[in-house]
């Protein structure tokens, strides 16, 4: 133990040194704007369920802060990754690339479709998908039939692939894109965690055929639940919005259905939210770099390594993670950090290790196992009040 607390005690040190004294949760929503005053707006216009004008307000916003065209809100992000996966012509028995290391509701949604998840390892760097273990993975499994991309060994159609921007690092997303455009698969960008997230100037999402964004609590910013679906093409934000909101053809009274759709509507009240929420996204997006910056000279100074955005790309900092040198300080530290008071979590336990996806092929995860035995987030939240003089 006194091991531990003299390796350890510096990194509680630091966290404190952010936010104080008393318990510190890993990330929490902020709400120090006008959130009171537009949530009291809705329920003055009696519009507080999926009808409303802080729907649209919302996804305006959002097309403007990324610069992607079209944006369709949705109850959560896993159900606008479920819609886009369908638009991006996922069916049942198909299969669909993605990472094992990843938060759940991203291979859920592949299997909402009757499609099954293909993981293949990630960056040790970046924490999402690896090009060159996808090309490798390409290379051997997939070839041409009838006009389709087929996997050999399981004989299934290859429909999408599905990388994540890990706690909001963007992955080594252009080199994807172009890789799977070789073989025409699309992609669908699993953006839920990036809000803020760049690729030189291109915001992360909009690299795909489609891509999504999530609003939970925990996220950047949120609207208690909630999601974006994120495209460039007219056609599929129209089938978006038609789809996720019960397939109803417009009429101002009949109620005619033309396919089976979903109630995936956002309500207001929750756009109401995240309208107010953007209003301060620049600011929180500066302070938790701010964070992130004091946090990686810490880590420098203690030789511990702390995940940062790879050269030409910028980072939300949505959650920072650190890495251990093997799984048993890991858990050490997970232990001594929550009794002290200083929340901490293990990243996800890998899919494949979970029952309902134990049976799903792989490429062998090598990076993947070897950070599921590493990586540990840190407490991540805008602090109270904002701490506008907050420096690096």
């Amino acid at each position: 133990m006194a091991d531990s607390t003299s390796r350890f005690a510096p990194i509680i040190a630091g966290v404190r040194a952010i936010y104080g004294n008393g318990s510190i949760p890993l990330h929490r929503p902020v709400f120090e704007g006008n959130e009171r005053q537009y949530l009291v707006d809705c329920i003055d216009s009696n519009f507080v369920s999926s009808v409303g004008a802080k729907v649209t307000e919302f996804e305006q916003r959002i097309v403007a802060f990324t610069g992607i065209p079209y944006a369709v809100a949705t109850v959560n992000g896993t159900a606008a990754l479920h819609v886009a996966l369908q638009l991006a012509g996922v069916g049942r028995d198909a299969a669909v690339i993605t990472q094992a290391l990843t938060f759940i509701a991203t291979c859920n949604a592949i299997r909402y479709c009757g499609a099954h998840p293909v993981f293949i390892d990630v960056d040790r760097d970046t924490l999402g998908l690896s090009p060159e273990a996808l090309r490798r993975f390409l290379a051997r499994h997939a070839e041409h039939r009838h006009g389709q991309t087929v996997d050999k060994t399981s004989g299934r159609r290859l429909a999408a692939c599905v990388p994540m921007h890990t706690f909001g690092h963007p992955c080594r997303i252009e080199e994807i894109v172009a890789l799977c455009a070789e073989y025409g698969l699309p992609v669908v960008e699993d953006a839920a965690e990036s809000l803020g997230s760049t690729v030189g100037s291109r915001h992360t999402g909009g690299f795909g055929r489609l891509g999504v964004l999530s609003f939970n609590g925990n996220k950047i910013i949120t609207t208690g639940g909630g999601g974006m679906i994120l495209t460039e093409d007219t056609d599929l934000a129209a089938r978006a919005k038609h789809l996720t909101t019960t397939a109803k053809l417009p009429h101002p009274y009949e109620f005619v259905h033309d396919e089976v759709g979903y109630n995936y509507r956002l309500p207001n009240l929750n756009a109401a939210l995240g309208c107010a929420q953007m209003e301060r996204l620049p600011e929180m997006l500066a302070i938790k770099a701010a964070i992130a910056a004091r946090y990686a000279a810490l880590f420098a100074t203690l030789g511990i390594p702390f995940i940062q955005a790879l050269p030409g790309a910028t980072t939300n900092s949505w959650l920072n993670a650190i890495l251990f040198d093997s799984l048993a300080e890991r858990d050490a530290f997970l232990d001594y950090s929550n009794a002290q008071g200083v929340m901490t979590r293990p990243i996800w336990r890998l899919m494949n290790r979970l029952t309902m996806y134990a049976d799903c092929q792989h490429d062998g995860l090598e990076n993947s196992i070897w950070l599921e035995e590493r990586v540990v987030n840190i407490p991540s939240s805008v602090p109270d009040g904002a701490l506008p003089s907050m420096t690096p």
